[in-house]
Formats: C-alpha cells, sequence, structure tokens
C-alpha cells in the first residue's frame, strides 16, 4: 500500500452514494502531501508519493479524527533549529569548501529537499562544546578590565564568523540567539571559568559586555535577535558555567543590563532563565518584578527535569511574555525510534502546544567521538550531524527538526487541533496561507485516521512510531 495515497474505503469510513445522470462533479478540494520518517529508519523526511485529497466529511464516522480550527490561534513561531555551538562551527569550516556550501544549502535553504532552518543558538564566548574555554575579555590572573578595553570578538573570527556569514548568505532573515555559558572569569566570585557567581561590583561592566557583543557582531554583519543572560544558571558544574539565581538575574536586569540595552538603543530581546522545565518559579521571580520585567521579552526552557507543561504555567502566569524552547541533547549514540519519538512528542509537538516560539536541539554538529569539547564539557553530546571530514552522517535531530523546520516557517501560527489518543500532534498556518501538521503515532500498531477542516476531510494512515507532517 503506498502511505502518501488516500486510503481506500474502510469499514465505518461513511461514503455518499453515487449519482447519475447530469449532476455537475463536486469541486476538487485540496490536496495534502505526506512527508515520512520511520522508526526503522526505512523512511527518512520522505516525500510519498499521491496525494491525500480532502473531501466533504461524511456525516457518521467512526475512529480517530484529528480536526483542525483555524479560528483558534495561539502563538507565533520564530523559527525551529539547532545550537550552532564553536565545536559545530569548527567542524563545517573544517570540510572542504564545496562540501560545506552543499551541506549548510541543505541545512538553511528552504527550495527542494534542503530543511530550512530558521533559528540559530550561539554562545556568548565558549560553551562545553568549544575546543578549549575562552570569554571575550580574558586577562592574567589578578587584573580586571572593568572599560572592557580589551573586548574582542577575535575567538569567534576563527571559525564561528565565516560559517555565520556563509549561513546567513543562504538565509539572511535567519534569527540567532545568543546565550553566555560564564562572564569572564576576571567578574565572578571564584576568579574561574568554572562555578562561581557575578560581582555585584561587576554588574556593570558585564552589561557593557553583552552591548558590545551585539554591536560588535552587528559589525561583522550578523544581527543577534534576543540574548538570554546565563546558559542553566543553577547548574554550576559544566565548564565553562555560572551560578546567578533568580533574584540575583532580577537584580542584574534592573539595575544595570536593561538600562544598558536601553541606552544603547538596543532592539535585542532579553529572555531570563533558560534552563529546566522544573523550576519555573525561577523566571516567574522574575517576571513578578516590575523593575526587571519591563526590560523582559519572555523566558527559556530546557528539559532536562520537569514537564513541558512549565512553558504553560509561565505563559498562563504572564501572557504577555513570550515562551521559548531552546536547548536538548541527544545522547551518544543515540536510539532512533525513541528519540525521534520522545523529541517529536515532548518538544515539536509538546512545546509549542505550550506556548514556544521556537525549538531548537543541542549541538548541530560533532565528530565521530563527540568533539570538539571543553575540559569537564560534554562527551556524550549526539550532534544532529556527525561531520568526519567530509563524511556526513545525518542522525535522530535532523529529522527531528526537519518535520519542523521546512514547513511551519517564522511567522507560521499555531491553530488549534484536537488529540486523538496515540496521535499527538500540532497544527500550523504558515504566511503564505498553508496548513502544515505534524503528527506522531504513539502507538505500538499501525494507525488509520482522519485529517478534518472546514468540513472537509482526508484519510490517512502512519506505521507504528511513525512521523509524519502533512502540508496542504
Amino acid at each position: 500500500m503506498v502511505l502518501g495515497a488516500a486510503l481506500a474505503p474502510q469499514p465505518g469510513f461513511a461514503q455518499a452514494p453515487a449519482k447519475v445522470g447530469t449532476a455537475k462533479p463536486a469541486k476538487a478540494g485540496p490536496a495534502a502531501t505526506l512527508w515520512l520518517t520511520t522508526p526503522d529508519q526505512a523512511q527518512l523526511l520522505r516525500e510519498q508519493p499521491g496525494k491525500l485529497a480532502f473531501r466533504p466529511a461524511a456525516a457518521k464516522t467512526t475512529g480517530p479524527v484529528i480536526e483542525l480550527n483555524d479560528a483558534q490561534r495561539y502563538q507565533r513561531i520564530d523559527g525551529f533549529g539547532y545550537c550552532l555551538t564553536g565545536g559545530s562551527a569548527e567542524l563545517l569550516h573544517r570540510m572542504g569548501a564545496a562540501e560545506r556550501a552543499q551541506l549548510l544549502r541543505e541545512l538553511f535553504a528552504i527550495d527542494g529537499t534542503n530543511i530550512g532552518v530558521s533559528y540559530l543558538r550561539l554562545s556568548i564566548g565558549a560553551s562545553d562544546l568549544d575546543a578549549q574555554v575562552f570569554s571575550y575579555d580574558d586577562l592574567p590572573a589578578g587584573q580586571t578590565d572593568p572599560e572592557l578595553k580589551h573586548f574582542s570578538l577575535q575567538p569567534d573570527r576563527a571559525h564561528l564568523l565565516p560559517v555565520l556569514k556563509e549561513i546567513l548568505a543562504i538565509n539572511p532573515r535567519i534569527k540567532l540567539l545568543g546565550s553566555p555559558w560564564s562572564p569572564p572569569p576576571w567578574m565572578k566570585t571564584n576568579g574561574e571559568s568554572k562555578g562561581g557567581s557575578l560581582k555585584p561590583e561587576c554588574y556593570d561592566a558585564y552589561a557593557r559586555y553583552f552591548v558590545k557583543y551585539v554591536q560588535g557582531m552587528a559589525q561583522e554583519g550578523v544581527r543577534i535577535d534576543a540574548i538570554t543572560i546565563q546558559n542553566e544558571p543553577l547548574h554550576p558544574g559544566n565548564n565553562p558555567s555560572l551560578l546567578m539565581p533568580a533574584e540575583q538575574q532580577a537584580e542584574f536586569i534592573k539595575k544595570a543590563l536593561g538600562p544598558a540595552f536601553k541606552a544603547a538603543r538596543l532592539d535585542t530581546k532579553i529572555i531570563v532563565y533558560d534552563h529546566n522545565c522544573d523550576k519555573p518559579e525561577y523566571p516567574l521571580t522574575i517576571l513578578r518584578d516590575p523593575e526587571a520585567a519591563q526590560y523582559v521579552d519572555g523566558s527559556a526552557f530546557h528539559m532536562y527535569a520537569g514537564q513541558i507543561e512549565a512553558l504553560s504555567a509561565v505563559h498562563d502566569a504572564f501572557p504577555q511574555k513570550n515562551v521559548y524552547f531552546t536547548e536538548q541533547w541527544i545522547g551518544a549514540p543515540g536510539k532512533f525510534a525513541g528519540d525521534l519519538a520522545w523529541h517529536v512528542r515532548t518538544l515539536v509537538i509538546g512545546a509549542t502546544r505550550n506556548w514556544a516560539r521556537t525549538v531548537l536541539e543541542w549541538n548541530l554538529a560533532a565528530d565521530p567521538q563527540q568533539n570538539p569539547h571543553t575540559p569537564g564539557g560534554c562527551t556524550e553530546c549526539l550532534g544532529a550531524l556527525t561531520l568526519d571530514g567530509n563524511a556526513v552522517t545525518r542522525n535522530p535531530a535532523y529529522y527531528i527538526i526537519g518535520h519542523a523546520s521546512k514547513w511551519a516557517r517564522p511567522g507560521s501560527v499555531r491553530v488549534a487541533s484536537t488529540e486523538p489518543d496515540k496521535l499527538p500532534n500540532v497544527a500550523f498556518r504558515t504566511p503564505a496561507g498553508q496548513h502544515v501538521l505534524i503528527v506522531l503515532n504513539d502507538a505500538a500498531a499501525p494507525q488509520r485516521f482522519r485529517i478534518r477542516l472546514g468540513g472537509r476531510e482526508t484519510a490517512a494512515q502512519l506505521p507504528a512510531g511513525a512521523v509524519g507532517t502533512y502540508v496542504w
């Protein structure tokens, strides 16, 4: 049976009796294209032959129905993508020019079979997936630079900026989020890249550090759409890292960062938290402080602990503030079927159904040994791509994001869709007026179901554990 074709009539699927005579045939309705990934990897984000035709809905049907409602709209989407770590950029930059150009087009262009990644998260300074620890103002121990005379983006000129400029040439509208793993060590209570806290006397200097970063990237032709203040502020055990409790983050925003952005006339968004779903009280603490909240666009989340519904709890308390999902790893070597189902169910579907404007998977690329990383950094983070010189392996996160990024373009709006048992899904209306429906068959057997919109419906099916993106 062809998976992408309309199914033959099944028991319980009522059909109108055929008419004879001179009656004109009914006007053809829309037809959906199915892009499919199966857990056995026989189909990997592959367009299926045939179309799913929409016809007038039958008066009585049995079986599950996913019904969309265009009139019930939720958040706009900023994009789907990855974290372009320094290590990812280094591996990409070391590829041959022709091979890299071809791969970047596959990732960031939206035509053909390219996946159209529309959002990237960058580290401000080093993340733990850089080959070495650095900031933009490193000094010998005991020295300080409160006026930031030694600030320089030079470390990013080796690999990150050249790759970013190639990406921007393919997709000039891609949105970029910057997140620091640590301030320069001289700003910290322990004087080290790992752990410690931001010294209060360094608030103003650190605020200017953010301003210089945004302005410096702009001078390079790279617009930073948003920043988070600290990656995983409650996890000081990484290298680099920083401990920054909610009360301190609020104080830093209202006393230093917010006024500094305002004085510099930056429109770069300030996003708080950037950590796990188990501590929604962290962003809520900041948003309840009106002096801090006036500068805050919204909150960012990871999912190494807690429940994805925490995003809705924060949104419902402050509906005027945005919600973002900014990081989730897959542990090497990965388990394709389980990773595909969990990440699509929890993030692509779950995060967006809980108001997230972005869904970002952790590192875009690593080598076959999950390098590079800092001493003490993540040794098991499986990239969306494994790069071995010019050889490319596409891993689960490539397909997880690809099922959304190509079709749910920036500016798409999530619309209501019902959720039958074992068929989690999310629906969008794109700026071009298309409908996009992402469905996971979360059952252990194939499922038949109907997709219904505006009095028309089509019959569909998915193999067990498969993900389908329907576009019409």
